[in-house]
């Protein structure tokens, strides 16, 4: 069957080989696709059905999936699909394509105006353009003006293309190729548009629209965002040639607080019957608009002087316009415009037919103060929790003044934040931030009688309470006001600036019983000494362990011990010198031994230590070791020997000197018979003379048979009942000593003895075994034989008993097959079971024969058998002698890799067949030969997996 199917493998690849081309295929857009979010995609897809949402057929046999509002979870793998409706199939029913969804980053601006120019102006229109997208795209950026109150069809002025291309409008086309209409570039963001000599078809409402592109693998551009701006108003009128405007104003110097009339007077006929609108300029900057009806709307920042009538505005007639500012100031300087539109539709500004306007300077002079103003401060470098005093002195006010404090931010520049001010009557006001006294206190601002305003807070908070403060004076004499302005640096000090802690010890080595002391020592930028501060001690026993507080000192002096470490009260003293804090331990025990570390916290000044610190430091750590009485145990080293023979025997482990008051744990040591293995535990017997065995030697059996006992006051010993063969070995014990000191047991110091080496003495009438050391190599796969021979003739009347052991390189040796004397086979490791044969060509031949090697069985092996023989008749048989065979040393190799075997296994040899006939045919010969091989190896497995085993009453095992 292997073969056939070999072949028939074969013979399907020369089948699918004659296959041409596809005559279906389902083909999708080419991907990945990148769309931004918010926008509509369109996927195509040809040889379609529609079956989704908003899905459109264009032909039979392609359709568009249509997604709008794309978001991020839209992002994936798009497979189009359809169903095979023919007899057979004939190429690819389905195609994938992936769909990235981006951030919209595109951003277009430009500010809102609304211009009246007239007939041949220039006008000049700038749009901001950007975006931030890791993609590679190509923007376009283009001008549109919306004409009409019902007209949504915008007309083209201008675009420059994603091709960087400059394309007019069909009705500006004639201007653009003339020089009157144009764009350019500015940097990288800003575009302008520029209009030179507007024409009344030009009016309307102008707009920038930007659209970002991006090349798709297809090689088309698609647009995949576009945004609009603000737009523009633009009224056009024609130079009237019976519209005339003058302006005139009562008095053209004048000086701070002094009152500003201007008269706009219109000059045309039948002025009655027609409608203007006048707009008020300072400086080419709106101020007022009247319309038709006479009503002035001001400009926002206008309003607020308004309000307060130091503006005031009317229309006098149909011709003439009144503006009257009281208590000019500076800022009320510059020149002043009159601009007078004739409409030929009251309240419709794209009637606009005339435009005229004309200007007059004014000037303001200042009036002289003799305020001056002068900051400082007392408090110029304070540390976190400090009060801060500003002082603003003003001299040479001539009337009342008000004053303002100001925090400016050192963390936001720009910034301030008011304080507290002080009005011109004593009225105080505080800043919001410095309203609630649970935080820096009660602020206190305070006039004497010098013109001092002194400003105080409390506390300060933190860092951020530093910076600059400034002092603003206002004098307001006659309606109108002078203000002078003045600033004090302050430094605030985090608490923690320069805190410091340093531990030190004098000595690091404490001898049992002797006292020491610990120094922590801390350093601040500032006067510690005036702030509240707390020390703690902590204490780690282990390396591994954490930190015990075993003390702190509270501000208040009050001390509180841990309970972590109780021992510590009683026998530590406490005690402080200026900033150094100083921990002292009397009569040091080994429980004191460890790591030390001091850890200070402050808190502000004036706020009572509650809460967490403002501030804190730890000390770097101090090792502190207790050394213990040095250990005086000397134990015998002298090596000996010891012979069993099936009897009881002892093993002596002596203590040559030791102190009187000490005790002991002894703990003996088997070394198995392997060089570097390690050595096995029996029992031990601590201080108490509590007995554990080792792993080893815990069973039942084994506790029976092992026994350390104490004889003497410096000799021990290890019992060894019914010994025989299996304990033969190197023995040995190792003896710690162990003090009583005050609070516990401590190890002083261990020794260990000489080797004892056992022997067992074997009946007269022993085994011979060939002991010579082998070394085999088996490939994984193979069998290999390992060898283990009697020599000699066995003796009649007894019987034999065969175990074999692998040793792994830990020196423990494993049991693997044990044959019985009563012919029973038994397999202490079940999984080894199937591969393990004892096929025993002559009756002292137990070689093992190990089949299908694997890595795992590299080792060394070993066999050991025992003479059995019956006391007599109807008595149990009785172990005579046993012997151990020499070291089978196992080394394992990696199976061999053929290039039959691969060629049979490779599917790239089989997709190589494909594409070159020639070589198709030699492989297809290997592939057939390879097959062939593998199938007589098959059938001779079969042959030696039929053997069978016949098991003598001997013992000795037999083929058949």
């Amino acid at each position: 069957m292997g073969l056939a199917r070999c072949l028939a493998a074969a013979f399907l690849f020369l089948f699918l080989l004659g296959l041409t081309t596809s005559q279906r295929a389902v083909t999708v857009q080419k991907g990945p696709l990148y769309r931004v979010r918010g926008s509509h995609v369109t996927l195509w897809c040809k040889r379609v059905r529609s079956r989704g949402i908003f899905v459109e057929r264009l032909q039979g046999d392609a359709v568009l999936l249509h997604i709008t509002e794309l978001q991020e979870r839209d992002a994936g793998e798009y497979e189009c699909h359809t169903p095979n409706t023919d007899e057979r199939y004939f190429g690819s029913y389905s195609a994938k394509t992936s769909l990235s969804v981006i951030a919209d980053t595109l951003l277009a601006s430009m500010a809102p105006q609304a211009l009246t120019l007239s007939e041949g102006d220039a006008v000049e229109l700038t749009c901001e353009v950007s975006t931030s997208t890791d993609q590679h795209t190509h923007l376009s950026v283009g001008w549109f003006l919306l004409q009409g109150a019902g007209d949504h069809r915008a007309k083209e002025v201008l675009t420059l293309s994603k091709d960087f291309i400059l394309k007019p409008g069909p009705s500006y086309e004639q201007r653009f190729l003339e020089g009157s209409v144009g764009l350019n570039k500015v940097g990288n963001t800003t575009y302008k548009l520029f209009i030179r000599g507007v024409e009344p078809s030009d009016q309307g409402q102008l707009y920038c629209e930007a659209a970002e592109w991006i090349e798709d693998p297809d090689e088309t551009w698609k647009d995949i965002s576009r945004k609009q701006t603000e737009r523009t108003s633009l009224a056009v009128v024609s130079q009237g040639r019976d519209l005339s405007v003058d302006i005139a104003a009562a008095e053209r110097s004048l000086s701070e607080g002094d009152t500003l009339q201007l008269n706009c007077v219109v000059g045309a006929p039948k002025s009655s019957s027609r409608h203007f609108k006048v707009l008020w300029l300072l400086n080419s900057v709106e101020v007022a608009m009247v319309d038709h009806h006479g009503v002035f709307i001001w400009e926002e920042e206008y309003k607020e002087r308004a309000k307060l009538g130091q503006l005031r505005g009317f229309k006098q007639s149909n011709t003439v316009y009144v503006l009257t500012i009281s208590e000019v100031g500076l800022k009320d300087k510059g020149t002043y415009q009159c601009s007078v539109s004739e409409m030929k539709t009251p309240g419709d500004s794209y009637s606009i037919q005339t435009n005229v306007s004309s200007g007059i300077q004014v000037n303001v002079k200042p009036v002289e103060s003799h305020m001056r103003l002068s900051v400082s401060t007392s408090t110029p470098r304070i540390t976190v929790g400090d009060s801060l005093i500003l002082h603003c002195e003003v001299q040479g006010a001539t009337g009342p003044v008000s004053v303002q404090w100001w925090h400016l931010l050192p963390q936001h520049p720009g910034h301030r934040v008011l304080v507290a001010a002080m009005e011109q009557d004593g009225t105080l006001s505080l800043g919001s931030a410095y309203q609630d006294g649970q935080t820096r206190g009660s602020l206190r601002l305070e006039k004497d009688t010098s013109g001092t305003f002194t400003l105080v807070i409390p506390s300060t908070l933190d860092e951020d309470d530093g910076g600059q403060y400034r002092c603003e004076a206002t004098q307001w004499p006659r309606g109108w006001n002078w203000t002078e302005k003045g600033e004090a640096a302050v430094t605030v000090s985090s608490m923690g600036l320069g805190l410091h802690a340093t531990l030190r010890s004098r000595i690091a080595t404490i001898r049992y019983g002797q006292s020491f002391e610990l120094f922590c020592q801390v350093n601040a930028g500032y006067t510690l000494e005036k702030v509240p501060a707390s020390v703690r001690w902590l204490f780690q026993p282990s390396p591994a362990g954490p930190f015990h507080e075993l003390v702190r000192v509270v501000p208040s002096g009050t001390v509180v011990w841990g309970t972590a470490q109780p021992h510590f009260q009683g026998k530590a003293q406490l005690s402080k010198a200026d900033t150094s804090f100083r921990l002292h331990i009397h009569s040091a025990l080994p429980a004191d031994g460890g790591t030390y570390q001091c850890e200070v916290e402050v808190w502000r000044r004036n706020t009572l230590p509650l809460g967490q610190p403002a501030a804190s430091t730890r000390s770097n750590v101090v090792g502190i070791k207790v050394v213990l009485p040095e250990s005086k145990l000397q134990v015998a080293t002298e090596d000996s020997s010891v012979e069993i023979a099936s009897s009881n025997t002892a093993i002596e482990c002596r203590i040559v000197f030791a102190q009187n008051n000490s005790q002991f744990a002894v703990t003996w040591y088997r070394l198995p018979p392997l060089a570097n293995a390690t050595p096995l535990q029996i029992i031990r017997a601590n201080y108490s003379s509590i007995l554990e065995y080792g792993s080893k030697f815990s069973s039942p059996e084994q506790k029976s048979r092992f026994l350390s006992q104490r004889v003497s006051s410096s000799v021990f010993q290890l019992q060894i009942l019914s010994a025989d063969f299996r304990d033969e070995g190197r023995y040995y014990c190792v003896v710690e000593e162990w003090l009583w000191l005050v609070d516990g047991w401590y190890k002083l110091g261990e020794g260990a003895s000489g080797r004892t080496t056992v022997k067992f003495k074997p009946p007269e009438h022993g085994l011979q075994m060939e002991r010579t050391n082998h070394s085999l190599s088996a490939r994984e796969g193979e069998e290999v034989v390992l060898p283990c021979r009697l020599q000699g003739a066995q003796v009649p009347g007894t019987l034999l008993s065969a175990t074999w052991f692998q040793a792994k390189s830990s020196g423990r040796a494993s049991a693997l097959l044990t044959l019985r004397y009563d012919g029973t086979m038994e397999y202490p490791q079940e999984r080894l079971a199937g591969r393990l044969y004892l096929r025993r060509p002559s009756a002292g031949d137990f070689s093992l024969t190990l089949s299908s090697v694997e890595r795992g069985d590299a080792g060394a092996y070993y066999c050991q058998l025992q003479q059995w023989q019956q006391q007599s008749e109807g008595k149990d048989w009785a172990l005579q002698a046993s012997a151990c065979s020499g070291y089978t040393q196992l080394t394992t190799i990696p199976p061999e890799s053929t290039v039959l075997s691969r060629i049979c296994s490779s599917p790239s040899l089989l997709n190589f067949i494909l594409y070159l006939p020639l070589v198709l045919i030699l492989l297809l010969a290997l592939a057939v030969f390879c097959c062939y091989c593998k199938f007589r190896k098959s059938k001779k497995g079969n042959i030696t997996g039929s053997q069978l085993m016949e098991l003598e009453g001997d013992g000795e095992v037999k083929k058949t």
